[in-house]
């Protein structure tokens, strides 16, 4: 086994492989899909008490929801996409959409803020009184209700399955019931004090919030975008897992990154020269396995070396 020989491990069950992809995807799509249906539900029933009522503060609580609509609509596209099988035009897959749609519905996000700001401005500068403030209120309970139940349904989903598409969709709906309930309490005040600055008011603490929520996953989707290596608790992860194994003297030039939900791991590991070539590729296959199943879904490349030759070649350098 030369230093220049190479594989990836696992190839024998490729079928299984691909099953198991296949439901990952399967379930990141239905619950995109549970995303959009609340979302919708609730961009209909604001809209309606938001113009009926003139409330500043729940018609831009009608914008969040239709930018979490709209944002629920890109991850569906984006989880679909993202678990297409690779092709000769993307030979590593296409798990880097679910990081583009997270980009976007982050520039979403902060325009709607700037928007929300805006029109609260105005108001505050001619306030008008609020009218229908009771069923502003119960639509407020409501929209909080159903967006924490979808957005714990979305985060779970997200961190079995790894997707930055769902986890970015369930940022949205999280923020979205702390801002309902915020304006929620806003209409209580208005009703018992008649203030009517208050609606404004809260509204823009409620653009802040977006934009501030905007701003975070801008960040997290470009430092992905760019190929930043894994967590460093991941990376020790691995190292871990590789120290485990008697058969492996050492290992270098590891190189980690992430696509969407899957984790692209690159290793050079160091092996007894005298190993068989068959017991090589069994201890790559097991850790190969062992770092799915500690990390989930991987594509791992292993470079196999005898013990020495990385010695051997710095010293001819030198």
């Amino acid at each position: 086994m030369g230093a220049g020989f190479y594989f990836i491990p696992g190839g024998g069950n490729n079928s299984l492989s691909h099953d198991v992809i296949q439901d990952i995807n399967t379930v990141k799509t239905n619950t995109a899909k549970l995303s959009v249906a609340s979302n919708s539900l609730l961009v209909v029933l604001k809209l309606a008490v938001g113009w009926m009522s003139g409330s500043v503060s729940i018609i831009s609580e009608a914008a969040h929801s239709a930018v979490d609509l709209l944002a629920a609509l890109i991850a569906f596209v984006a989880v679909r996409k993202s678990g297409k099988e690779p092709d000769a035009v993307h030979a590593y897959g296409h798990g880097k959409i679910e990081n583009v749609s997270g980009m976007i519905e982050a520039a979403l996000i902060v325009l709607v803020s700037i928007w929300i700001v805006w029109e609260s401005v105005d108001k505050l500068r001619s306030p008008q009184p609020t009218e229908l403030v009771g069923y502003g209120m119960a639509v407020m309970l409501f929209s909080a209700g159903v967006n924490w139940w979808v957005s714990s349904r979305l985060q779970t989903v997200a961190d079995q399955t790894h997707s930055h598409a769902l986890a970015a969709d369930a940022l949205h709906l999280k923020t979205d019931v702390w801002t309902s309930i915020g304006v929620f309490l806003g209409l209580v005040a208005m009703k018992l004090t008649g203030l009517t600055w208050i609606d404004p008011a809260i509204a823009i603490v409620v653009a802040a919030i977006i934009f501030k929520a905007g701003w975070n996953m801008t960040w997290n989707s470009l430092y992905e975008l760019t190929d930043i290596s894994l967590p460093h608790h991941e990376r020790d992860l691995i190292h871990d897992i590789l120290a485990t194994h008697p058969e492996v003297v050492s290992h270098h030039r590891l190189r980690t990154r992430r696509s969407g939900s899957l984790r692209q791991i690159d290793v050079h590991v160091l092996l007894d020269p005298g190993l068989r070539l068959d017991r090589a590729h069994a201890i790559c296959d097991q850790v190969e396995a062992e770092l799915e199943s500690q990390l989930g879904s991987c594509d791992v490349v292993i470079h196999p070396e005898p013990a020495g030759s990385h010695e051997r070649e710095r010293s001819k350098e030198s």
